[in-house]
């Protein structure tokens, strides 16, 4: 509906099953097109488009991980540049094979899986969402038996692999072909890139074929990533400078650190600056600030919402006017030419003056107990006069505005979780690794979590739920 499309193009069955499915009744209300039953001879009435390369290709919609999902509106020339710059990244050619199981809804579906290798004329074998997520097994023999050069995901996909692919299965694969294993669109975990080599380097997988990467739907799909066939740069930094926006190296096995993996250089022709949020103004080496980017794989902006699109992708540098530039909203640094990602804008906590990472509270929530579920937790924030006392709830002391919340799946087979224990312990763990006191922990059953369809936790989302009693 917020496409404002005139017409649906369907098969004959679903354009007779549609009034009895769920589709929204506005959509009902337009022309349905059966296109395997158009007749051949309306092939004589075609008339070949004019189409210029300013010319809006399609909508690619955001994951709405932080707010409801907007229609960006992508060129002609917004795809054939970033599809450009992906094949000189990952060193595409007409004898590359990828392997994609990731939904065509998403940027890195339809662009990396389906147009990348038309534009490079190399092939690609598409798995069904599903049968990869039901058995992760299924996406690496599949690239072991078509010999894929190429192929990814997002940092769940490599831990869920390493996590779940038992012993047996692994037996056969041959990962030695595998050229470019690209890791994107969520923050990326330096320990699941461990975890991953070590479980398949005795099947022929490489460190250096790891390719950590950074993109959003705004800037068509990739900004950074590489260089190829080179082992992932971590560095680790002390978590109390980060909450300060600063970075200070840390020393190995250090308590209070935080292993970031860089996601590679600026692409060609495009330009990445770390910006001060609030003065706008370019960041130093080494200082975290929002990033944005500038070039000709931003976007035209969001269809029909004029505001959004001037705040977003008409971004100007304070004192020299740089711009325009896409503010991406994701915090990060550079360094050495690399770039960081630390974490989202929206979503920072705030507690007592001081700077939180959500992905940093979830990792020891998550872990502080067997039976809670990896991957599946989200930390934020509520105003003191808007919780909603669910969960395990414990008053504050009444001068804080902002309270920290977390809620955790529970492992769908564990029956027998201790809950008072595994409350006591989030607790524990986190005033121990953070100094933190958390307001309420919401216990929550396997997949009531809300995600994106790349796999991001969707904290606002989650709040809201967690605000109006769901």
């Amino acid at each position: 509906q917020a496409a404002s499309p005139s017409l649906v193009l369907s098969t004959a069955f679903h354009c007779e099953t549609a009034a009895q499915s769920y589709a929204p009744a506005p959509l009902l209300d337009l022309p349905w097109i059966s296109v395997d039953r158009i007749d051949d001879s309306a092939r004589s009435a075609w008339r070949e488009p004019e189409i210029n390369d300013g010319q809006i290709a399609f909508l690619q919609y955001t994951s709405g991980s932080t707010s409801t999902p907007k229609g960006v509106m992508l060129s002609h020339r917004n795809l054939m540049v970033n599809a450009s710059l992906i094949r000189q990244a990952f060193g595409n050619t007409p004898q590359s094979t990828a392997v994609f199981w990731l939904p065509l809804h998403h940027d890195m579906g339809l662009i990396g899986g389906v147009i990348q290798p038309i534009y490079c004329g190399g092939s690609c074998t598409l798995l069904a969402p599903a049968a990869f997520l039901q058995r992760p097994a299924l996406w690496l023999q599949t690239i072991s038996k078509r010999r894929a050069t190429v192929s990814g995901g997002p940092n769940f996909a490599f831990d869920l692999c390493a996590r779940k692919i038992r012993p047996e299965d692994r037996e056969g694969l041959d990962l030695s072909s595998w050229e470019v294993a690209f890791v994107g669109a969520e923050p990326i975990r330096a320990q699941t890139l461990d975890r991953f080599e070590e479980a398949f380097a005795p099947y022929g997988f490489r460190r250096e074929a790891l390719f950590p990467c950074y993109g959003l739907a705004e800037a068509t799909l990739m900004v950074s990533g590489g260089p190829r066939q080179t082992a992932p740069t971590v560095v680790r930094v002390q978590k109390a400078g980060l909450s300060r926006h600063e970075v200070r190296e840390a020393a190995d096995h250090e308590p209070a650190s935080r292993r970031l993996v860089a996601c590679g250089e600026g692409l060609s022709g495009q330009r990445i600056v770390v910006v001060d949020p609030d003065t706008l103004r370019a960041c130093r080496d080494g200082q975290v600030g929002e990033i944005w980017v500038g070039g000709p794989s931003v976007a035209c902006g969001y269809f029909g919402l004029p505001e959004a699109t001037a705040a977003t992708f008409q971004a100007f540098l304070a004192g020299t006017g740089e711009g325009p530039f896409l503010r991406t909203g994701d915090l990060g640094f550079q360094r050495d030419g690399r770039l960081f990602v630390t974490g989202r804008l929206k979503d920072l906590i705030i507690i007592r003056g001081q700077n939180f990472y959500p992905e940093d509270i979830e990792q020891a929530a998550e872990r502080a107990c067997e039976g809670l579920r990896l991957g599946y937790c989200a930390a934020f924030s509520v105003d003191r006069d808007l919780g909603n006392g669910n969960g395990d709830g414990k008053a504050g002391d009444g001068e804080d505005s902002e309270h920290l919340v977390i809620v955790q799946e529970v492992e769908p087979r564990r029956r027998d979780l201790d809950m008072p224990r595994a409350l006591h312990a989030i607790r524990r763990e986190v005033a121990l690794r953070h100094e933190v006191e958390v307001h309420a922990i919401g216990l929550v059953q396997a997949g009531a979590l809300p995600k994106t369809s790349s796999g991001k936790t969707r904290r606002s989302a989650c709040r809201e739920q967690y605000l109006t009693g769901q």
